[in-house]
């Protein structure tokens, strides 16, 4: 059974999902080098401060568990951690590279996971 702030977590990452799903969201950053790489930790940062910017909310904790290569099509799983320990799944999809920049759609899943007991 959920409790009351659970669900008000909850409500409140789906909130950022669906803002993040309405507005849209991208990202680029400039890597410099010949094969363009993403940090985990850089991209981790950057997907936090798009999604804030998005919604208009304070940036969320974000996680992500490798680095992004700049390769059209790449795709990789992020993971944004509310503050009761709930999570949302955010996934991040090159777009475009243009020298050593790389461009990528964010998407923030429909639905929380609830924080384990």
């Amino acid at each position: 059974m959920h409790s009351a702030r659970s669900t008000a977590a909850i409500r409140s990452l789906s909130a950022v999902a669906a803002g993040a799903l309405l507005v849209g969201c991208s990202g680029s950053v400039s890597v410099g080098n010949s094969d363009p790489k993403l940090s985990s930790d850089k991209l981790a940062t950057t997907v936090s401060e798009k999604l804030a910017a998005t919604t208009n909310q304070p940036e969320p904790d974000i996680t992500c568990p490798e680095d992004l290569t700049g390769k059209v099509g790449t795709t990789t799983r992020c993971t944004l951690t509310a503050n009761d320990g709930s999570t949302l799944g955010v996934s991040v999809k090159v777009t475009s590279v243009e020298g050593d920049q790389i461009n990528f759609d964010i998407k923030a899943d429909d639905t929380a996971s609830p924080a384990p007991n």
